[in-house]
């Protein structure tokens, strides 16, 4: 009994039992075939139907019977997710052309769910018989079902380009992918092309094929993005609504929206739209309507009187699902692998596919009608010596006796005498001759058409080409979707949103925020209401249309509209965000702030955290969608004791500069650090030692000349930047500090300065402040320790070092 145990890691048992686990959902689960473009359950549910009769040329039945039969069958999962698949399948609204036609209430556009499968009828579509109509002349591999009682199809042997025609969307282990519809025409039309000329350019393919033809119209933004996609396989592409503004008695207007973005719902697009109208974020919105019933779509926004229309329709566009991003992510599985499907592999792969069923269907029928050809030959010989066979037969002692005389008498083959032998009596008439002679006929241009498609590649391609062309024939629809070739930018008319004033804001590193009138400002400039302890963090005159980002030492961003901030005297302390926040921390200060006037800008944020780790995230990926009551993380911090200790901005030309307490300084190339989204915490900035820390990153361009510092026991110094060598990210550094004996020598702030800086200003943590004249002060080495400034124990730690505008302080 030991020695059948046997001991594994955790770890390589864990790897193993996912490894499957993920390949098996990879294949057989999330992602759709190139060939037929369909996930398994789909190709299931559609084998399933078909088999039981439950086609469009037939009635319908109860989609409680379909689903019991593919579960029991075929798919041995819940039958929840084979019912979800079949009414997605059934959706007009979802899909382009569907495979499934349902009886009953199969959900709607504002996500209502389907009626139970117990209530709904279904049968397949017509266009699904094109998918299927190939199987049973041995086109696909067939396998056996889970519990081997029958067979189920690898692939269909579709006639359709389903894959781009319906598209897919689906979550895998380690894969994702987002395929939208397209227009069945256009991709035959493609197909046809590409067919004749297999080397044809994307740009010529996208004459055929213009782009996504979504099943709820809309309009698409950005030919560029839709060429990235059919090029690369990924792509991102703005959709937004048909709008369509039209006066009303009394000088008034109306916005009509007739077709919203593919898979919006409607239904939340009508409550967001309301919901801005009742909380007055736009002025001119009067009310909000849903007219829509079974002719269309119909959302009416009523606006008052000399309300801005175009003003109004923009911010929808902005802030709503009137308008969204598409992001193409194209996998398709492609020979048991998942890959990304360009326009040309995945109409190439269509086209493989389609060669390899129709030779095998013509094989198969090949070999049938060689075998119906015999037999016909043996008949009309039979014929030509009829009373000679009859009286054969007669004289034989059983069915077989006679079969075997018919062979050793005639010389007939054994089919043909089989043949004979079940003939009945009335098929010997005279007129079977002609009859005979004719099918022999018809047979024999059969089989030499087989043979010229089996042989010949201009006769295959024929074949294919005709099929493509009566399927868009008989199925092809216009197209719903209009493309525009460039992505129009919003730009609210703020006008329309936020009266546009100057006002004082004040943001204080305890987590006090306010803005006030600049008028309550200079009557109370000197009294501004914060504790003696709470240090001012910003202190401007800004406008209401810009925006507040306040970074958190514990990596969350604070976001605020400046016209949403409360509105306080100048000496009142204003609003602490622990009011707002239901996330604020007891322990989180505000590091630093800026405002913006853009939160779309592309502009990219360095941040860096206390424990070594370093990142770039674009600014407009940091906002949150929803920020009033929690704020977000834009960088996560390793451990409870970690902090953020820089946000500043930065571009790609740029260098950075961090340095740790040890009094160690690392020079790298900005593009060392990657771009990432908000909630990750980047990669490593330098190599520390356990007890160490960064204090601050630095981001250097070629104005900056100097390094100044203060030490934790108050001495200052400047050195040169160039003698700081640029080296690697995660790289240890090099010495700005000479370690000594008996005194320890610590960085307690840093910065970068100009060579024609004048003054600095250092504060200390007992909330002093010095102010120096840097030609009071000689320039040093690297690695000196500075000269005397403060005395820490009566002044307190230096907190920050910054350079000193005197004009403007």
């Amino acid at each position: 009994m030991a020695d059948r145990i046997t001991e594994l890691s955790l770890e390589a048992v864990m790897g193993e039992r996912f490894g499957r686990y993920s390949k098996y959902i990879i294949q057989e689960r999330a992602l759709p075939d190139i060939r037929d473009g369909l996930k398994p359950v789909q190709r299931r549910i559609l084998y399933a139907m078909d088999q039981d009769s439950n086609t469009y040329d037939h009635p319908y039945r109860k989609s409680a019977k379909a689903v019991g039969n593919i579960m029991g069958n075929f798919h041995p999962h819940g039958d929840s997710s084979i019912y979800d698949a079949m009414v997605r399948l059934s959706q007009s609204w979802k899909v382009r052309e569907p495979l499934i036609d349902m009886n009953g209430n199969n959900g709607s556009v504002d996500n209502d769910p389907a009626a139970a499968m117990r209530y709904t009828e279904s049968r397949l579509s017509k266009i699904t018989g094109e998918i299927l109509r190939d199987l049973a002349q041995d086109t696909v591999e067939m396998v056996l079902n889970f519990d081997d009682t029958t067979y189920e199809p690898t692939v269909v042997p579709s006639r359709i380009p389903n894959l781009f025609v319906n598209g897919a969307t689906g979550i895998s282990a380690g894969y994702a992918t987002d395929i939208p519809p397209h227009n069945l025409k256009e991709i035959n039309d493609a197909l046809i092309y590409l067919l004749d000329h297999p080397g044809a350019s994307l740009d010529k393919l996208m004459e055929f094929v213009k782009g996504p033809d979504f099943p709820t119209g809309g309009i698409i933004q950005g030919l560029d993005g839709i060429k990235q996609a059919y090029e690369t396989g990924r792509g991102r592409v703005v959709v937004r609504s048909k709008t369509e503004v039209t006066p009303l008695k009394g000088g008034k207007q109306k916005i009509e929206i007739t077709e919203i973005p593919y898979e919006v719902v409607k239904s939340n697009l009508v409550a967001k739209i309301d919901g801005i109208r009742l909380n007055k974020e736009v002025a001119g919105i009067s009310e909000v309507r849903d007219e829509s019933d079974r002719e269309g779509m119909s959302i009416v926004i009523e606006l008052t009187k000399d309300a801005s229309a175009d003003g109004i329709l923009t911010y929808l566009f902005k802030k709503t699902d009137l308008q969204v991003s598409y992001n193409f992510n194209m996998v398709a599985i492609h020979d048991q692998r998942p890959v990304l499907v360009t326009l040309q592999n995945g109409l190439n792969a269509f086209l493989d596919f389609r060669k390899e069923v129709v030779l095998k269907r013509s094989a198969y029928d090949l070999k049938k009608a060689q075998a119906r050809q015999h037999i016909v030959e043996g008949l009309i010989r039979m014929l030509s010596i009829l009373d000679e066979v009859v009286q054969t037969i007669r004289s034989s002692k059983n069915r077989k006796d006679a079969t075997q005389n018919l062979i050793d008498q005639y010389d007939f083959t054994k089919p043909q005498a089989e043949a004979i032998v079940t003939l009945q009596l009335y098929r010997l008439t005279n007129t079977d001759v002609t009859q005979l002679q004719d099918e022999h006929d018809a047979l024999a241009k059969k089989i030499a058409e087989l043979e010229k498609i089996l042989n010949e590649t201009a006769a295959l391609h024929n074949v294919i080409r005709k099929e493509l062309r009566e399927v868009s024939k008989e199925y092809a629809t216009d197209r719903m979707t209009v493309i525009e070739d460039k992505i129009e930018s919003l730009v609210i008319d703020t006008a329309v949103t936020v009266p546009d004033e100057n006002v004082r804001l004040l943001l204080s590193q305890n987590g006090y925020v306010k803005r006030s009138s600049l008028r309550s400002f200079k009557a109370s400039a000197d009294d501004n209401g914060l504790a003696e302890d709470d240090p001012i963090i910003l202190n401007e005159t800004v406008n209401t249309t810009e925006h507040l980002l306040a970074f958190t030492n514990m990596g969350n961003l604070i976001y605020r509209p400046v016209y949403e901030i409360a509105d306080f005297k100048w000496k009142e302390p204003g609003e602490h965000f622990s009011q707002t926040l239901s996330n604020w921390n007891p322990d989180e200060t505000i590091l630093s702030a800026m405002v913006i006037k853009d939160p779309e800008s592309e502009k990219t944020l360095l941040m860096a955290s206390n424990d070594g780790y370093i990142k770039q995230s674009v600014l407009k990926d940091l906002i949150p969608k929803s920020y009033k009551k929690k704020s977000a993380t834009v960088m996560k911090l390793k451990t409870d004791d970690s902090r953020m200790v820089t946000v500043a901005p930065v571009s790609e030309k740029q260098e950075i500069m961090t340095v740790s307490e040890s009094g160690l300084a690392l020079r790298f190339a900005a593009d060392e650090v990657p771009v990432v989204g908000a909630r990750t915490a980047g990669v490593k900035a330098m190599k520390l030692a356990d007890d160490d820390r960064i204090i601050t990153a630095l981001v250097l361009d070629d104005k900056l000349a100097y390094l100044a510092l203060v030490t934790n026991q108050g001495t200052f110094k400047y050195s040169r930047l160039d003698e700081i060598s640029e080296s690697h990210r995660a790289n240890k550094g090099m010495q700005i500090l000479s370690p000594r004996k008996t005194v320890h020598y610590a960085v307690a702030a840093a910065t970068a300065i100009p060579a024609d800086q004048g003054a600095l200003r250092i504060e200390t943590d007992r909330l002093k402040t010095f102010d120096i004249q840097l030609q009071d002060h000689g320039l040093s080495n690297r690695t000196a320790n500075g000269s005397a400034l403060l005395n820490p124990s009566s002044d307190g730690q230096a907190k920050s070092i910054k350079a000193l505008n005197l004009e403007e302080d």
